[in-house]
């Protein structure tokens, strides 16, 4: 076995004096004793201790002396590590600065469970400080029962495994078996599905079914014993490989009960990684991470699980879907892993170091926000002025409003710092909502695309085909016709290349959207999720308008001015130029809401979200008008920029000078966009999953959801997420009353006082930025 405990032992070794207490051998040795062992490769201490099996009532006392002496031995700080609560009854008592239960499977519905292990497990959730799981179905069983639980699914050791893309020697058990081959490796007990084993080869008899790995738990006699199906043993982790070369699919045959209600298979990753297509039945933990994947097929019956193999063996002819399965697996490293867990270990026991009661004489709040751009503004103004709560704002930056910022140059000419911003909704909710704050200027945004030396409307209209091509189409019918006559046929739209290119074709597509598209993403747009062009609509008439939205404005003094009145409250206090975590140790609070980088606020435990940044050069030009229109567009890759925006046409200024700005993407800076990619959306669902933890943290806007919105967009989710917070206060204060009517006067006291505040303290953000409107 070369499972989580060994690599993450293996890796902890490396900086740290580690010791695997082993379960007892029970042997006729006379005294009690224990062998010690160091495995060269690790550096790890094994610890097996031999026990006479005729002092039965003598065990528990004499494992608690030979691990008495064994640490007499040793100094420094220890960490309690544990994988069975079955060993805690003779370490219980080991004075540790961090005990860590690291829960790989829902133990007692194992075959043969001993009783003792439940009530063992409760006691071991109310000792430890951090306690992790082998994946998020495991997660959500243990998360009710313990203040500090963190998933961390199986990681992949993909450079073993890896071996297998390349032709091994098949070895010699399995070298006659004939193809195609449907491979299994694992312990073969309670979990498998025998009948559906036995019913796929049946119907099969032309396919081969191997099952590799020890026979626990269950009797040799029950295994279906078939001429196509071979039972190969238990094999060495660095034997693996070269079985899993020699076949054509994976499979993970788990019968659907108790056993492998809570599991989050190793297997998965590790069959994937050796480039083997996996047919699975429905697995929660399965589905939830690759069921995404076309490499994994998911079947609950014998007819699917069948048809599955089948599109299973016609995928590893193809290579297009290793592109996203490697994708995948590259955040899943066992040394990410072990990092992530150290730091939670450190966390945990600098928490279990320092802990005391909160410190009531810091200035308490009701809710702190995080970020002052759309998300945690309009929060705030909600949580204060409907919510009559107090409520701290911070910020990183030493400024209101997010990106959404915006100031006077020296000549008194409103620039936004960080590129046009330019409101539009179709929500009458959204725009009465801010329209409390600001009073609008009339505004319809126009866009022209420098193509062919000629500045024609984007989106594409009619008027851009006549002017491309020296038409004269004079109705929409016409318009159709000829970009229809363009449009090239795509089997399934998958990326944002195929959406334009089966729409107006080649040319059209390379004109406009793919130089633009390489600059602004840096990649191509075949690369890229089909959300991102389909944002840009196609015209056949002659809308030169760049948004059709009912609402289009500007705010009248600017989108700063609007956030100040916003925030101008008795209820909010302002912070700004501060970092989170900073003011976290100075204040308490009893609710967070988050509007920052999700990974952040996560200390990127599964690694950095991606995203694309923006960099600006403001100018101020020595004449009245730069270009016709407020924002000029650059597709041609050899011009580094992607836009120019002129200010004075967003705010209708008027002024002998004007001011303008080139945009350039960058790979590196301040998050703007998150990059629309299955592994990225793949990635924030782990980090969502984390969230789920969090009651009494909100996150909400961009960053803190990984979403892609426009302004109104960010102003609509905040709003329905104070509505949720609102009603769901309600609904306890409910609860609370009906419970207090319900109580005897001796027990209204501890119904009505008031509770201690828990600070949460991490690593975070303090920026909330709304991000370019485009």
């Amino acid at each position: 076995m070369f499972q989580r405990p060994q690599h993450l032992m293996s890796r902890f070794a490396r900086d740290h004096h580690v010791i695997i207490w082993e379960e007892p051998v029970f042997d006729a040795a006379a005294e009690p004793s224990l062998d010690l062992s160091i495995c060269a490769k690790s550096g790890v201490t094994v610890a097996v201790p031999h026990l006479n099996p005729e002092h039965g009532d003598l065990h528990q006392k004499q494992l608690r002396r030979l691990l008495d002496e064994l640490m007499a031995t040793r100094s420094g700080q220890l960490v309690r590590w544990y994988y069975t609560p079955m060993m805690l009854p003779f370490s219980r008592h080991l004075e540790a600065d961090c005990t860590v239960y690291d829960c790989m499977d829902e133990l007692k519905n194992f075959k043969f469970a001993p009783p003792q292990l439940l009530p063992l497990e409760d006691e071991l959730l109310k000792t430890a400080d951090v306690v992790f799981t082998g994946g998020y179905s495991l997660y959500e069983a243990k998360r009710e029962r313990h203040l500090n639980v963190h998933a961390f699914p199986s990681s992949v050791d993909v450079k073993h495994f890896g071996q297998a893309r390349s032709a091994q020697a098949d070895p010699a058990d399995q070298a006659s078996l004939p193809h195609p081959r449907f491979g299994f490796y694992g312990v073969i007990d309670e979990r498998i599905d025998l009948e559906l084993l036995k019913a796929a080869a049946e119907a099969r008899p032309d396919w081969t079914f191997v099952m590799v790995g020890p026979v626990v738990k269950i009797s040799e006699d029950e295994l279906p014993r078939l001429p196509n199906i071979a039972y190969l043993g238990g094999k060495d982790y660095s034997e693996l490989p070269a079985y899993l070369s020699g076949w054509d699919v994976a499979m993970m045959p788990f019968a659907i009960n108790e056993a492998t209600r809570f599991i989050s298979p190793t297997k998965t990753p590790e069959y994937l990684a050796a480039g083997r297509p996996v047919v699975s039945t429905p697995i929660k933990d399965v589905i939830r991470h690759y069921g995404e994947l076309d490499a994994v097929q998911i079947a609950s019956n014998v007819k699917d699980f069948i048809a599955g193999c089948e599109r299973a063996l016609g995928l590893k002819a193809e290579r297009d879907w290793l592109r996203p399965v490697d994708a995948v697996l590259s955040t899943m490293s066992w040394d990410e892993t072990a990092s992530q867990m150290k730091a939670l270990i450190a966390e945990a026991a600098e928490e279990r170091e320092a802990s005391r009661p909160l410190d009531r004489t810091k200035p308490h709040y009701d809710v702190l926000v995080v970020g002052a751009g759309f998300a945690g503004s309009v929060m705030a103004e909600r949580l204060a002025r409907d919510g009559g709560k107090k409520v701290l704002v911070i910020d990183r930056r030493p400024h209101i409003a997010g990106n959404a910022y915006d100031l006077p140059n020296e000549d008194g000419i409103l620039y936004h710092l960080y590129g046009p911003h330019i409101f539009h909704t179709n929500s009458e909710e959204i725009f009465s909502y801010l329209s409390r704050f600001t009073k609008w200027r009339p505004y319809e945004h126009k866009v022209l695309a420098n193509v062919r030396d000629k500045l024609v409307p984007m989106p594409i209209n009619r008027t851009t085909l006549n002017m491309l091509y020296g038409l004269d189409l004079k109705t929409d019918e016409e318009a159709e016709a000829f970009l229809e006559s363009r449009a090239e046929p795509v089997a399934e739209i998958k990326t944002s290349a195929d959406v334009v290119v089966s729409k107006v074709g080649t040319e059209l597509y390379q004109l406009f959207f793919q130089g633009y598209t390489r600059k602004q993403w840096g990649m191509d747009p075949s690369e890229l999720d089909k959300s991102v062009t389909s944002r840009v609509p196609t015209r056949t008439n002659t809308d030169d308008r760049y948004f059709t939205d009912s609402f289009q404005a500007m705010p009248l003094d600017g989108f700063t001015a609007m956030f100040a009145n916003m925030l101008d409250h008795p209820n909010i206090e302002l912070r700004l130029g501060v970092e989170w975590e900073d003011v976290a140790r100075e204040v308490t609070y009893d609710k967070l809401v988050f509007t920052g980088p999700i990974d952040e606020y996560f200390g990127y435990r599964y690694g950095k979200l991606p995203y694309r940044s923006l960099r600006f050069q403001h100018e101020t030009l020595d004449q009245e008008v730069f270009q016709p229109v407020a924002v000029v567009n650059y597709p041609n890759q050899d011009v580094p920029y992607t836009r120019i925006t002129e200010y004075k046409y967003l705010t209708g200024q008027e002024a002998p000078k004007t001011s303008i700005t080139y945009e350039y993407p960058s790979a590196e800076g301040d998050p703007y966009y998150p990059i629309p990619r299955p592994e990225n959306q793949a990635l924030f669902k782990k980090y969502e999953a984390l969230s789920l933890a969090e009651p009494d943290v909100v996150f909400v806007g961009r960053l803190a959801t990984y979403r892609y919105y426009n302004m109104d967009q960010v102003v609509g989710q905040a709003l329905a997420t104070y509505r949720r917070l609102k009603d769901a206060e309600a609904k306890q204060a409910e609860a609370l009353e009906d419970a207090a009517l319900r109580a005897t006067a001796d027990e209204r006291p501890a119904l009505f006082g008031r509770g201690t505040s828990k600070t949460t303290a991490r690593t975070g953000s303090s920026e909330a930025a709304a991000t370019p409107a485009e």
